[in-house]
């Protein structure tokens, strides 16, 4: 190897380390290879002072099936080891909603502590539940973009959970990387007329691919009801497992809880 002979003015310098960008909590995210959103939301939502999250890539297929779901599972760990190894991780977010519900989301969690024993853990359907009940809310309308066996496998799945289904619409889509590219009014249009029911308390827009964090408040003004998504969710449940319990009322209800 080639070297140089430093300058005789060359010094060496003394310094002092501080707490970095993750003084409140480092949060993980793995994220789906084919996701489109959830970095950008999440960029949006998650600026406070001393909060970072650090991402993963994860390989999936971009056609959403129960089997192509099912195939994440033995990817969970290695993409988790990617995070900021040999340092600190409060909170592992899992972002994908469909593949928590099929995979399970215990044996996520199980993926994840493989290789980050102490870390709190969290997935968008996880977090869409905690977050609807602090809510105080058990009836809601839920919002997809998948096939019918997987918005009938979820209402099931959260019913079973003590969250009823009473109101679902879904734009029927099995393709991540063209879902997370339906517009802004087609989202509104659909979140008004599954939340118009009598019976409907609250919205969950459940798939990480959907851009739809940054309109909820005003929907939810509009609506007169809360609505949620799974990247809304997942970053709420994200800072307060991570011990961060800041009010941030321009995100929407969920955030004043």
């Amino acid at each position: 190897m080639n070297t140089v002979a430093l300058p005789d003015n060359y010094v060496r310098l003394d310094f002092t380390l501080d707490e970095g960008v993750a003084r409140r909590a480092a949060i993980g995210l793995v994220v789906l290879a084919t996701d489109h959103t959830i970095e950008h939301e999440w960029r949006k939502m998650l600026t406070l002072d001393g909060v970072a999250f650090f991402e993963s890539r994860l390989l999936n297929s971009a056609d959403i099936t129960p089997e192509t779901l099912m195939e994440m599972e033995g990817r969970i760990a290695d993409a988790v080891a990617l995070l900021r190894p040999g340092e600190r991780i409060d909170v592992v977010a899992f972002g994908c909603t469909s593949a928590s519900m099929v995979i399970g989301e215990e044996r996520v969690f199980e993926r994840i502590r493989e290789v980050r024993p102490q870390s709190r853990c969290t997935t968008p359907i996880t977090a869409a539940r905690v977050g609807l009940q602090k809510l105080g809310t058990t009836r809601i309308g839920l919002l997809t973009p998948y096939v019918r066996p997987i918005n009938e496998a979820m209402a099931a799945y959260l019913g079973e959970r003590g969250i009823d289904v009473t109101a679902m619409g879904s734009f029927e889509h099995g393709n991540d990387n063209e879902v997370a590219r339906i517009d802004d009014a087609s989202l509104r249009r659909a979140i008004l007329a599954v939340g118009a029911r009598d019976d409907v308390d609250a919205v969950f827009v459940s798939c990480t691919s959907l851009r739809v964090a940054e309109a909820l408040a005003g929907i939810e003004a509009e609506l007169g009801k809360p609505v949620t998504s799974s990247n809304h969710a997942m970053a709420w449940h994200a800072l307060r497992l991570g011990g961060v319990d800041d009010a941030l009322p321009q995100w929407g209800r969920l955030f004043t809880v």
